[in-house]
């Protein structure tokens, strides 16, 4: 599963794990991305989105039909 959100674009930030003799080593900060399935009343389907945890409560104070027509202006597929 791609750790990408399709509504913001939140993708894995990168830096360092901090050991307590302050070595460091790469990790990855992933975004809390979620599959949500939202009926889509405007074509009579549903879709299924991938989105972070933030992009779920936007989706729910904009609309389904606003925040698909952001994710299809972004230029991805829905």
């Amino acid at each position: 599963m791609s750790a990408h959100c399709q509504l913001t674009g939140s993708k894995p930030g990168f830096g360092h794990r901090i050991s307590h003799s302050h070595r460091r080593t790469k990790r990855r900060f992933d975004p809390n991305v979620q599959h949500k399935r939202y009926w889509l009343p405007s074509e009579g389907r549903y879709v299924r989105l991938t989105l972070s945890a933030r992009a779920v409560k936007t989706v729910d104070k904009i609309g389904i039909e606003a925040a698909v027509a952001r994710i299809r202006a972004r230029g991805e597929r829905v």
